[in-house]
Order: structure tokens, then C-alpha cells, then sequence
């Protein structure tokens, strides 16, 4: 017998795990599950000594069912191991709360038209390499000094962003930043919310201005899967060791990969091919769903 572990997660802003709903839950538990609380009504663990993981996915069912549409989100997964040593982040409505090739599209009054391209590029309906060349084309002869500013005026980051990173590398977790984005955000951006590394692709600039075309090969959706794959073998991991988190269809390959693939507040296919998804609470659920209390975090 394996002990498998549902962790329920929901918005900190919204405490939603109280007492009357945990007894209505009860009636979905076998009787010798154990309830552990994280964070107050914010999180909890159920430990499931079950037999296998098919088992622990009807369990799940069952809670969810249970659950009733609730904002709650739920994972569930092997209790053994469930602490990971590698993260692979994507950056843009991830990381962030923008993508910034629709934020550098609106310096040249293009938002709506490059946003457009970058929704279907990001629900799988074009592929991601094209997608990115035509966008970049449209931002041929922008000044490139702009870029500090929208950083600085249009970008945000997502909530929980800095307090996972930091809390995940005090605990020896190595931290990449793989984005299909751009080197001129990532850098900056990587290094305020404090990852260990990052990559992205390379916009060309000649005198000062974007020429519209961008470094080949692009770094899209094998890329990123391949960043997994090369930092897990670098550190000599066991595949349960990584995680991977995103929210487009570029990230499919690299959350699928993962010992735990996340799909964060994703688009309809990435949400079904992840192993789990985050679509009430904030990127700190990552850090309750390795079993991380709030008295552990570091902020």
C-alpha cells in the first residue's frame, strides 16, 4: 500500500475550506484518510492510504464531485517524492499577469491586431514559431529604449511569484525561467522575481530599433520540453523530481514531460493535458501542493 495525498487549494483573498465543508468532504474519504491543515481554510492536505493510483483518482473524483463547483482547486498525486528540485516556469500569463509582445504592440498602437495572433498561438490554433515571426514583423522600427518602460509601466507580477521562487530556492530547488517571450523581458523580469536562470528568445535591434525579425532557431514549444530534459540530466534527477508550469500550448510538451506538469489559469487543451491546474488560487498553490505549510515559506 502507497500513501497518496489530495491537497485543496483556494484563492488566499477567498478562504474557502471551513470546517462545515470539510465534514460534507468527509463522506467522500475512505475512513482512515487523514486531514492535515497547511494554512487555515486557505489549504489543506488529505493523506489517502490507498493501494494504487487508480484508487487515488477516484478518490479524487469523488472530492470534487463533493466539492460541488467550489473555487477550490485539487491535486492529487503520490505523497512519496511529491517535493521537486527543479522548476521549468513559463513567463508570459504565468510569471506574469501580461504577454509582453501585445504590451511592445500597443507602443505602436497594434495591441488588438498582435493580441489576436498571440490568443490563437497560445490555444494551440497556429503554430507557435510563424505566430512569433509574424508578430515580431509588426514590431519592426520600435525603439527598443521603450522596453525598460513597459516593464517598469505595464508588467506585473503574478501573485505568489516571488514568494514561491524564493521559497523554493531556500529549499535547494533550482529555478529556470524558459519563456517564448524575449530576452530584453526575461532578464529584468528573472531577476526581480529571483530565478536561478532564464531563456528566451533573441529580438534583433540595429540602431537602436527592433528590425522585426528575431534569433533562429526559436525557442517555442520542443525547446522548452528540451530545457526540462537538459537541466534534469544536468543535475542527475529522477523525472518525479521536476516540475513544470505554463499556461499555453507552447508549455504542453514541457508539462507533460514533468514529474508534475501544471496548467495555471490555462487555456481549455493545456488545462486537460496537464497532470494537475491551478484556476482559483495563485502560484503559491505550488507551494501547498508539495506540502509546504505557510510557516515554511520564505517570503
Amino acid at each position: 500500500m502507497s500513501d497518496f495525498v489530495a491537497t485543496l487549494v483556494s484563492n488566499p483573498d477567498k478562504a474557502a475550506l471551513s470546517d462545515a465543508l470539510l465534514s460534507k468532504l468527509a463522506q467522500a474519504l475512505p475512513e482512515n484518510a487523514k486531514v492535515i491543515r497547511l494554512d487555515g481554510q486557505i489549504a489543506i492536505d488529505i493523506i489517502l492510504p490507498v493501494e494504487n493510483a487508480k484508487i487515488a483518482a477516484s478518490i479524487g473524483a469523488d472530492i470534487r464531485k463533493a466539492l460541488a463547483n467550489k473555487p477550490i482547486d485539487l491535486f492529487v498525486q503520490p505523497l512519496a517524492g511529491r517535493r521537486k528540485k527543479l522548476l521549468i516556469a513559463d513567463m508570459d500569463s504565468t510569471m506574469i499577469e501580461q504577454e509582453c509582445i501585445d504590451e511592445l504592440a500597443a507602443e505602436l498602437r497594434l495591441k488588438q491586431k498582435v493580441a489576436k495572433i498571440t490568443e490563437r498561438a497560445m490555444k494551440g490554433e497556429l503554430e507557435f514559431e510563424p505566430a512569433l515571426r509574424e508578430r515580431v514583423a509588426l514590431l519592426k522600427g520600435l525603439d527598443a529604449g521603450v522596453i525598460p518602460k513597459v516593464i517598469s509601466n505595464r508588467i506585473t507580477h503574478t501573485k505568489g511569484a516571488r514568494t514561491l521562487i524564493s521559497t523554493f530556492r531556500g529549499h535547494g530547488v533550482y529555478t529556470a525561467l524558459v519563456s517564448g517571450g524575449f530576452t530584453h523581458f526575461t532578464g529584468p523580469i528573472s531577476l526581480a522575481i529571483g530565478f536561478d536562470e532564464h531563456r528566451a528568445n533573441r529580438l534583433h535591434v540595429e540602431e537602436g530599433k527592433l528590425t522585426g525579425t528575431v534569433e533562429e532557431p526559436i525557442l517555442g514549444r520542443a525547446a522548452k520540453k528540451s530545457a526540462l530534459i537538459e537541466l534534469r540530466d544536468l543535475f542527475a534527477l529522477q523525472n518525479h523530481e521536476t516540475l513544470a508550469i505554463g499556461d499555453g500550448a507552447n508549455d504542453l510538451d514541457m508539462i507533460k514531460e514533468a514529474g508534475l506538469g501544471v496548467a495555471f489559469h490555462a487555456k481549455p487543451a493545456v488545462a486537460e493535458a496537464a497532470h494537475a491546474r491551478i484556476d482559483h488560487a495563485d502560484l503559491t498553490a505550488l507551494l501547498y501542493a508539495q506540502g509546504y505549510s505557510r510557516s515554511s515559506w520564505i517570503e
